[in-house]
């Protein structure tokens, strides 16, 4: 059987400005800049091997895909394709990890310096005139807050955390950590603790773990209660981690001083979601990922776990 390649949702990767030529060069080609859920199967019907970023691969689809052998998503994170289904199948489900991490760890500390400093609106005051009528200076609008010296802690110690965690030190943080097996403990400077604990003692929390049915709804009211009024909450993960309507509770009410977040668990989300709204949130449109530097490698990652399938040894394999 002859192989033949399909990208279902090639925009957010390649909205122009990069190259799938290596790509092409591996199996006849066919790219879409974005698919609708009735286009999938018409679309995929005669491909062996699919790219997905975030279009769907349910048991259903992947059952009217005779010829489908391996999907390759095009993102870390794989609960777009139903792992059962494609396990049944025999189909090889690859993603691409760690092409982010940089950039990614950079929107985090983008969202927590507007928190701490609100550098646009304080930018958007003086276009406004504001220092340009002040008696004195200088002037600001709320409290700003100094980083060095406060508690750091990081939900998820993959790629992503650890590049987070180099920053927060850099900036003279403290860094605790939670990991999946919970084991509490230090190492290289870094300190390991229970979950609950480390939502009590941080002064920022930045969740960086994979969805998935245990790690659903982990920041809740009963978290958010546990934390400091002056702490803030990054997202930069999933949408889903978070129980959104508890944040948006926790925020209104100034339980917590607040939370920037990439992610909902709809995107884009309705125009009522209650975060876009919420008091002291500020809501990215899932861009962390998407600098020409993490999107070239992102398709370079990809387009070498396809090579690598077709020559037999697979990698980056996670079905």
């Amino acid at each position: 059987m002859s192989d033949s390649l399909v990208v279902l949702d090639a925009y957010t990767a390649n909205p122009g400005d990069l190259s799938w030529s290596a790509l092409e060069a591996l199996a006849p080609c066919e790219i879409h800049d974005r698919t609708e859920p009735t286009e999938i199967v018409p679309h995929a019907a005669a491909a062996t091997l699919v790219l997905t970023n975030k279009t769907p691969l349910s048991a259903e689809t992947i059952a009217a895909l005779p010829r489908l052998r391996y999907v390759g998503v095009l993102a870390t994170g794989t609960n777009v394709v139903d792992a059962e289904a494609a396990r049944a199948r025999g189909i090889t489900v690859t993603n691409v990890p760690g092409y982010g991490a940089p950039s990614v760890a950079q929107t985090v500390f983008a969202l927590l310096l507007e928190l701490t400093h609100r550098v646009g609106h304080h930018a958007e005051a003086v276009r406004a005139g504001r220092w340009s009528a002040c008696p004195d200076f200088c002037f600001w609008d709320g409290p700003l807050v100094e980083l060095a010296g406060r508690t750091f802690g990081i939900v998820g110690f993959g790629q992503i955390g650890r590049a987070v965690a180099q920053i927060a030190a850099a900036f003279g943080m403290h860094v605790i950590v939670t990991r999946r097996d919970g084991r509490a403990g230090r190492e290289d400077g870094i300190e390991f603790v229970e979950m609950d604990t480390l939502f009590r003692r941080a002064d920022v929390v930045s969740l960086h773990c994979p969805l998935t049915p245990q790690t659903q709804g982990l920041v809740n009211a009963g978290r958010l209660g546990l934390m400091k009024p002056t702490a803030f909450l990054i997202n930069t993960g999933r949408g889903a981690l978070v129980v959104e309507s508890d944040l948006a509770a926790t925020l209104d009410a100034g339980r917590i001083a607040g939370a920037g977040l990439d992610v909902l668990s709809v995107e884009p989300p309705p125009a009522n979601h209650p975060l876009l709204r919420a008091k002291n949130c500020f809501v990215t449109p899932h861009y962390a990922w998407a600098t020409r530097e993490a999107r070239a490698r992102l398709i370079e990652i990809a387009t070498e776990n396809v090579r690598t399938f077709l020559a037999g040894t697979p990698r980056n394999v996670v079905s």
